[in-house]
């Protein structure tokens, strides 16, 4: 199928690891122009070889930032051609029980997760509104609907990107505009591939069983039985990016796994 991305420049924040590089390279596959982040030049310069070589010939580029620094945010707006597609992908999770979650920590969290899409959103929203076409995609996750307990600061920062997708979708009403966001499940991202890697070595066991347990313990609800792929949350942002979901706005849209019971 042909998504119509030729054309399209997109812009895709935390996007040098994990579901961000995945949907980066989904995108350049379908022939847009992407422009990659992260915190550092050497982990964007890494990343950009990377899929130089996945995806001969790409139009691909980056621009390091730290989205926990507002100054950094405002250089790289400042530095931004006009963007078709935003994807606001940069996230931090940790596990940590409530009462030891402190009040640096929530904001932290609330910083980079929820704050780097308002400020992108607030800057690359009136361009894509004046050329009456565009495409804003929060990636979410279906903690912040099923929130856990060991991660509370986290999955309110998941709650308020469903939000804020939301509200910004009544503002593209009668435009070429979409807002929308996707409610991921538990994928096997490095970060989640880095603490399974050190379970295991602690406990001398295999990854594939640690990995395994770990899903049949934490997410017994999951239809999919398994962890979901980078590549699989990808290719469902690349449809919500494409000209072919214009009557998708304002949406939240599962790739869960079945790990929610009950509809959105």
């Amino acid at each position: 199928m042909d998504l119509h991305l030729a054309t399209k420049t997109t812009f895709i924040s935390g996007s040098t690891q994990g579901i961000g590089l995945a949907i980066a390279q989904q995108l350049l596959q379908e022939g847009a122009t992407v422009i990659l982040n992260g915190r550092t030049q050497e982990r964007v310069s890494a990343a950009v070889e990377q899929l130089a070589q996945q995806v001969p010939g790409a139009s691909i580029s980056g621009i390091a930032a730290d989205f926990a620094q507002p100054a950094q945010v405002n250089d790289l707006v400042a530095a931004l051609p006009p963007i078709d597609i935003l994807v606001n992908n940069v996230g931090l999770f940790e596990l940590k029980e409530f009462a030891d979650i402190a009040d640096e920590d929530w904001r932290h969290l609330f910083e980079v997760n929820v704050l780097s899409g308002v400020r992108l959103s607030r800057a690359l929203l009136p361009g894509m509104l004046a050329r009456n076409w565009g495409r804003i995609l929060f990636i979410s996750s279906e903690a912040g609907i099923n929130v856990p307990g060991n991660m509370i600061h986290y999955g309110m920062t998941k709650t308020a990107m469903l939000a804020i997708a939301r509200g910004l979708a009544e503002l593209t009403k009668g435009t070429g505009v979409t807002v929308n966001s996707l409610v991921g499940g538990p994928t096997y991202s490095q970060g989640v591939a880095g603490v399974i890697e050190h379970i295991a070595s602690a406990q001398n066991q295999p990854v594939a069983q640690v990995k395994a347990g770990l899903m049949q313990t934490l997410n017994p609800t999951s239809l999919l039985q398994r962890f979901i792929e980078p590549s699989e949350l990808a290719s469902l942002v690349a449809y919500l990016a494409s000209p072919l979901s214009a009557a998708i706005n304002g949406a939240a849209l599962r790739a869960d796994g079945g790990v929610l019971p009950t509809i959105l």
